[in-house]
C-alpha cells in the first residue's frame, strides 16, 4: 500500500508499506542532515582567545579572537554587562546589531539590568567609538555582502562566526549558566540571529527583529540581487540566505516586525517564520525601524523571561489557547482566558497592489462578550476584496502578540 507523507528536508515521500516490508523512497532529493554551510561549526564552538580591555567592573571592554580575512586574523570588539549583583550564574544574551550598528554599550547595560549578562560586539570592523580595527574583519555595506567574492571573505560568513564565537565566549565565563544563553538581532542582525537559530542549536532562545530570510524574493536588496550573474547569485543564496537554515531551529522563536518594514516585508517574513515550528509572532502595525526601536518592544524580555527565567507564559494563537473561526464577513475567536488577555484587535489594508511598505493599515478592537473560563470576541470585516488581515492579542502586561497575516480574494 502506499502512502504520502511530509518530510522536514523533503518535498515528498511516498512509504511503501505491506506486513513484511516498509520501504521509503525519496521523490524529491534534499539535504537530511543539518546544513551548516561555509561554516566549521567544530571550531567555532571552541571558547576563542580574548583580551579584556578593563580590569573590572559591570560593563567591560574586550577584544575577541574570530575568522581570518584575506589570510589576516581578525578579532572583534565588544562590550560585556551583568547586573549589579551576581550570586548564582546567570542566563545570558547574545545582541547583534543591524546595519549602520556597532557594540551598543546600552544595550547591553539594558539586560543587565533585567538580569542578564549580555555580550554586545561588533560586526563591521571596527572598534569603541566605531574606530576601525586594525585587525578587524569586513566592513558592513553591500559591497562586502554582496559582491562576488571567495565564501569565507564575505560580510555574513564573518558576521556568523563572530556571533557563534561570541556566544562559545559567554558560554566559557564562570558566572553564565551555559544552558541558558539566548539571541536577539536588529535588522541585518535579526537576518543574522535567523542564520545562527538554525546552525548553533546551543541557544535556547532565540528573538529576531526586522530580519528575515527569502531576501532574493522581496526586500530592499531585490535591485541588488538582479545585478548579480546567475550563478553567483544562486551561490549566495545556497549559502547565506537565511531561508537555508531557519528550518533546522529548535529553540522557540519569537518574530518581531512591523507591517510596513522597508527593508524585510511580510511576505518574506511569513515565509520565513513559517519554517520554525516553535514559534510566536508580534507584528505591529507602522513599527518603525531603528536599533533602539528594535530593543525597546517589551515582548522582547517577556519571551526571553519565559524560556531562560521561569517568566509568565506569554499568548500564543494556537489550538490550546485560541478558537478562530472566519465566516459570513465576520471574524470570531473564543479565548481561553488563562494568559490575562485584555484586548483583541483586528487589522487590515486592501491595498494588494503597492509594496508592503506603502500599503495602509487600519485598526478596530473586537467585542468582547466575557463568559466563565473563555472569552468571546468579534470583528466585522470590510467587504472589500482582496483583504489582508491579522488579529492582535494584548495582555494585561501589555505585551501584545499577532496572528499570521491571511489574505482574502
Amino acid at each position: 500500500m502506499l502512502s504520502r507523507e511530509r518530510h522536514p528536508f523533503l518535498e515528498d515521500v511516498v512509504i511503501m508499506r505491506s506486513p513484511l516490508i516498509l520501504v521509503a523512497i525519496f521523490i524529491s532529493v534534499g539535504p537530511v542532515s543539518a546544513q551548516t554551510g561555509p561554516w566549521n561549526l567544530a571550531e567555532l564552538r571552541k571558547t576563542p582567545r580574548v583580551e579584556w580591555l578593563d580590569n573590572g567592573g559591570k560593563l567591560r571592554r574586550l577584544l575577541y579572537e574570530s575568522e581570518p580575512y584575506k589570510g589576516k586574523p581578525t578579532r572583534v570588539f565588544a562590550y560585556y554587562a551583568e547586573p549589579d549583583t551576581i550570586d548564582k550564574k546567570l542566563p545570558a544574551m547574545v545582541l547583534v546589531h543591524g546595519g549602520g550598528g556597532t557594540a551598543f554599550s546600552q544595550w547591553a547595560q539594558l539586560w543587565a539590568k533585567r538580569g542578564y549578562i549580555a555580550l554586545a560586539m561588533d560586526l563591521a570592523g571596527h572598534g569603541e567609538g566605531r574606530k576601525r580595527l586594525p585587525d578587524g574583519g569586513p566592513n558592513q555595506d553591500d559591497a562586502s555582502r554582496f559582491q562576488k567574492n571567495e565564501l569565507k571573505d564575505i560580510w555574513s560568513y564573518h558576521a556568523v562566526a563572530a556571533v557563534i564565537r561570541g556566544h562559545s565566549l559567554l558560554r566559557s565565563l564562570p558566572n553564565v549558566d551555559a544552558n541558558r544563553i539566548g539571541i536577539t538581532g536588529i535588522s541585518w542582525g535579526g537576518y543574522l540571529t535567523s542564520i545562527v537559530a538554525g546552525v548553533d542549536d546551543r541557544f535556547k532562545v532565540a528573538v529576531p527583529v526586522y530580519g528575515c530570510g527569502f531576501i532574493h524574493e522581496n526586500s530592499a536588496w531585490v535591485p541588488t540581487f538582479k545585478k548579480m550573474p546567475d550563478a553567483w547569485r544562486k551561490t549566495w543564496v545556497e549559502n547565506f540566505d537565511p531561508s537555508r537554515y531557519l528550518g533546522q531551529a529548535k529553540m522557540p522563536m519569537l518574530f518581531v516586525n512591523g507591517t510596513n518594514d522597508f527593508a524585510y516585508p511580510l511576505d518574506s517574513y511569513q515565509k520565513s517564520y513559517r519554517l520554525v515550528k516553535n514559534r510566536n509572532l508580534c507584528v505591529t502595525v507602522n513599527m518603525p525601524h531603528g536599533h533602539p526601536q528594535g530593543w525597546a518592544p517589551i515582548e522582547i524580555g517577556l519571551f526571553v523571561d519565559q524560556h531562560l527565567r521561569d517568566g509568565k507564559l506569554m499568548f500564543r494563537f494556537d489550538d490550546q489557547n485560541v478558537r478562530l473561526e472566519q465566516k459570513d464577513g465576520v471574524v470570531k475567536l473564543a479565548v481561553l482566558q488563562t494568559l490575562g488577555i485584555q484586548s483583541i484587535a483586528l487589522h487590515w489594508t486592501t491595498d494588494t497592489k503597492s509594496a508592503w511598505s506603502k500599503r495602509k493599515w487600519q485598526t478596530k478592537k473586537a467585542d468582547q462578550m466575557p463568559g466563565n473560563a473563555t472569552d468571546f470576541y468579534s470583528a466585522p470585516l470590510p467587504r472589500a476584496r482582496p483583504l489582508i488581515y491579522f488579529l492582535t492579542a494584548r495582555d494585561q502586561r501589555g505585551a501584545t502578540v499577532s496572528t499570521e497575516h491571511r489574505i482574502l480574494d
